[in-house]
């Protein structure tokens, strides 16, 4: 072994000890916490916002129980996956925000109301900054690092830009999604997740290998393995292959750092993100229908043949599941329906993706969050026609349009990856792409008869209703400034209106061309990969109309922003 070979290893040994210990020596240079606050009498010396209370409410708790009827067996194995997802929590929260974590930890034996219901914000949130508040703070003052905990304080997109121009050999791994930048000196070094979160890895990956031995199930007891594997390589590319191979699997995971939305800096950061599922068969069995029509929907998309890559031969399996047990990205902040996974372009190009609907998550968002909401802000006739399985197979759609389009940026550097290209605003722009080219999958199955006719104006009630309920929570997420975005261009199309009241209507003529207009304009911005495009189109359409922003504090204000998941399992944060 070369001496650079040690002091690679004698650095990335420094760098992991450091990390380690950043949300302690954080707390006490910030002054987070004043004396132990877990057996005051007293709250916690922290300044939190006036409004806590008020905040958690806006989250309903709902349980997610695991059903009784699995055997001891199948129960042990669960468990044993429970256990390794709650390795994958405790590399979230320093992932995303080390201070919160400490906080959160030093408030656990505190039965103060004020400190109960920071710690259960915290929660949320996993960080001291409001998801649904453009992410400021809501405990202590300082404002949220674009970078989290992926790069070091004060790096910028241009000073990276910049630095990888000057050193070209640096950017494969300053823009890997598995690395953790830092400064070192005056150079940016890079670490592997595998290195950094090694200490919470190695026993994930050993909880995931006593699953498989538990496992009736081979192919899914060989994915486990793979992925146990993987963890400690950050290369999950076979272990992908083997996730999308499984036939109808009863049980299945998703286990890995895929999304890469808690990126403000250069969008590419993967954050680690973890769900437990078991089949519901009835259900699945519906999906075969999409299945069969996804590669016409592709061929049909109003993009250069070029940028449509065949979809003919690829795997989309497609599972409607329960999801008794969630981790990491998957359960904190934005609950999530549905995912579209993996993100790897080579596996889609190669393979596909699989689309994943999580029943009971779906089932809690239209009944607690988008009929109520959407029977304020729509007219009443329109409203009546949101419904359960409108909202589904919008979802269903909009997942399956995660795989459309162009599979890489074709840029004047070559084939790029259409995240790398664009930057932070690709989770807006990914997502808005598949809300619009979705909606216009559905029209499609529509227009060649594969659904009635006459369900198209719940589908866009059921749509548009969710828009409204998505938008609560602000542009300072993807999701919200994907369907902000979405809201803006089709009222300036007359495709949304406000009524004689304050209540908005749907012009049903008008939807079609409005919606193919915008899929044509974002597919192009993903196959281009053209990011001062996509920044000037978000900056013109990205804000939220003051009226809109009134409606909604006035008329929504006590209808839940989201879930908040009761599991059955205790929430553990090691």
């Amino acid at each position: 072994m070369g001496t650079r070979s040690h002091l690679v290893i004698a650095f990335s040994l420094f760098v992991l000890i450091t990390l380690m210990s950043i949300s302690t020596s954080a707390q006490k240079k910030r002054g987070l916490l004043v004396g132990t606050a877990a057996k005051a009498a007293e709250p916690a010396n922290v300044k939190v916002v006036p409004d806590i209370a008020k905040r958690v409410a806006r989250f309903r708790p709902v349980e997610m129980p695991l059903p009784n009827d699995l055997t001891p067996n199948e129960r042990k194995m669960v468990g044993k996956l429970v256990d390794a997802c709650q390795y994958l929590d405790s590399i979230y929260w320093r992932q995303i925000d080390p201070d919160a974590l400490a906080l959160y930890q030093s408030l656990e034996d505190s039965k103060h109301p004020r400190d109960v219901q920071l710690r259960r914000y915290l929660w949320i949130n996993a960080s001291r900054f409001d998801l649904i508040d453009e992410n400021k703070p809501f405990v202590g003052k300082e404002p949220m690092s674009p970078g989290r905990g992926f790069y070091p304080p004060g790096l910028t997109r241009e000073k990276v830009e910049k630095y990888v121009a000057d050193h070209p050999d640096t950017k494969a791994e300053i823009y890997s999604p598995t690395t953790v930048v830092r400064w070192s000196g005056d150079q940016l070094e890079t670490i592997p997740y595998h290195i950094v979160y090694r200490p919470y890895l190695e026993p994930a990956a050993k909880a995931l290998k006593e699953a498989a031995d538990l496992s009736a199930d081979p192919a899914f007891a060989n994915y486990l393995r793979l992925r146990a594997d993987a963890l400690l390589t950050d290369d999950y590319f076979q272990s992908d292959l083997a996730w999308l191979d499984l036939k109808n699997p009863k049980f299945d995971l998703i286990f890995a750092p895929y999304e890469t939305y808690n990126d403000d800096l250069l969008g590419v950061k993967a954050t680690y993100g973890a769900a437990v599922l078991i089949r519901n068969e009835k259900e699945s069995s519906k999906l075969d229908m999409f299945r069969q029509y996804v590669p016409q929907i592709q061929d049909a998309l109003p993009l250069a043949p070029e940028d449509r890559p065949s979809k003919q031969g690829l795997e989309t399996p497609m599972e409607v599941m329960d999801a008794p047990f969630r981790s990491a990205d998957l359960t904190h902040g934005y609950q999530s329906v549905a995912d579209n996974l993996p993100n790897d372009p080579r596996v889609h190009e190669q393979k596909g993706s699989k689309k994943l609907f999580f029943e009971n998550f779906m089932d809690a968002r239209v009944k607690y969050v988008i009929v109520p909401v959407a029977r304020q802000m729509l007219r009443p006739d329109q409203a009546a026609k949101v419904t359960a399985d409108g909202y589904l197979l919008s979802t269903i759609m909009h997942e399956i349009a995660h795989g459309l389009g162009p599979a890489f940026a074709r840029t004047p550097a070559g084939k790029v990856a259409v995240r790398e290209s664009i930057g932070p605003t690709y989770s807006g722009l990914e997502e808005a792409k598949a809300d619009v080219t979705g909606m216009f999958g559905l029209k499609w199955l529509v227009d060649h008869g594969a659904l009635p006719k006459e369900r198209m104006e719940e589908f866009y009630a059921s749509y548009v209703g969710g828009i409204f309920r998505t938008v609560r929570f602000g542009v300072a997420e993807a999701h919200g400034q994907a369907e902000m975005m979405e809201f803006n261009y089709l009222s300036s199309r007359g495709a949304i209106r406000r009524d004689a009241s304050w209540r908005y209507a749907i012009d049903y003529e008008k939807m079609p061309d409005a919606m193919a207009d915008l899929a044509k304009e974002l597919l192009e911005i993903e196959a281009t990969g053209d990011r001062q495009r996509a920044e000037n189109w978000f900056q013109k359409y990205g804000s939220m109309p003051p009226e809109l922003k009134a409606i909604l504090k006035t008329k929504t204000a006590d209808i839940p922003v989201d879930v908040d998941p009761i599991f059955s399992f205790k929430r553990v944060v090691k």
